[in-house]
């Protein structure tokens, strides 16, 4: 097997986290282990197993820390990160790129898809916005990003009630963000204009779970999907739910959708945005998809079925 290494944090909570770690002895014999120390660490860790050769660096934990782990892969560059694949064991709390991808919840079932080492190329966009301190970051992001309603629910996301309730930790968060006036984002493409307390932009198809915000999004199509969301309030959150239980999230809501390579979010207020359920600084934002490509393990029946697999 290729030589494998897996990024994970050693403080991780919940019961897959602790399954993954009752394995850490046998997974020693096949796998090098590298725990994180910080937030943050996981990037750093991946630069460094490009570095030393590996040919698969593995994010076990959720959104976040795959984010982290791709964003290493991306900072050594093209010619270094090319010939790298990404592999995923989901211990997070939703999961959604690796609902995406078709990958399984259960860490044995996980692990079999990374010794199978099948793969395919996934686009990668790229979000440009201010950090706390005015600086200027950007940062890539494989699955989605956002702003407003759902950035501000993320703020308020308690660690102790996402630990007992799990993805419904952050819908009460965000009934408690709809207590707040947010202050419409202005949107703005080559193709399009428009303007609404929540704008969402999505590489893949899932939002929180398995909600099919982009039901047309593909990760290898070289777009962005774009949804905005003229109202939020209570009845917005319901006729979503209503959406995600017939398959139709955009129709119930109102959403105005369409799909650009590249989008510039605007406010006039302090807005947080997120990339993959993490928010990572303010608006204004430049969201862009490029010609990069990323090499991610999947399983054999979502390898078979996408372009661009290798």
């Amino acid at each position: 097997m290729p030589k494998t290494c897996v990024i994970f944090n050693p403080t991780a909570r919940g019961e897959k986290a602790k399954a993954f770690q009752d394995q850490l002895t046998r997974l020693s014999d096949r796998f090098t282990l590298r725990p994180t120390t910080a937030p943050g660490a996981a990037r750093q860790l991946a630069q460094e197993a490009v570095a030393e050769g590996f040919h698969r660096i593995v994010a076990a934990g959720g959104d976040g820390t795959v984010n982290e782990v791709a964003n290493g892969l991306l900072d050594v560059g093209t010619s270094r990160y090319s010939d790298v694949a990404l592999g995923i064991i989901p211990l997070g709390t939703v999961n959604v790129f690796a609902k995406e991808l078709g990958i399984p919840t259960r860490v044995e079932e996980a692990l079999r898809v990374i010794e199978a080492g099948h793969s395919r190329n996934i686009d990668v966009p790229f979000a440009t916005f201010r950090t706390a301190s005015q600086s200027e970051e950007a940062r890539a992001f494989l699955q989605l990003a956002g702003a407003g309603l759902d950035a501000r629910a993320i703020a308020r996301v308690r660690w102790d009630l996402k630990k007992k309730f799990g993805p419904l930790a952050y819908i009460m968060a965000g009934f408690e963000a709809l207590r707040e006036r947010i202050a419409p984002i202005a949107a703005q493409s080559a193709e399009n204009t428009a303007s609404g307390p929540l704008v969402l932009v999505g590489n893949g198809r899932f939002y929180g779970g398995r909600f099919a915000v982009f039901p047309n999004a593909d990760l290898n199509d070289g777009w962005l999907d774009v949804a905005v969301f003229p109202k939020a309030g209570l009845g917005t959150l319901l006729l979503f739910g209503l959406g995600w239980l017939t398959g139709n999230v955009n129709r119930w809501t109102g959403a105005i959708v369409w799909k650009t390579q590249q989008l510039t979010l605007s406010c006039p207020d302090a807005m947080p945005v997120e990339l993959e359920g993490d928010n990572v600084g303010f608006l204004p934002a430049v969201i862009r998809i490029t010609g990069q490509r990323l090499k991610v393990i999947v399983p054999l029946l979502t390898h078979r079925h996408s372009v661009g697999t290798t």
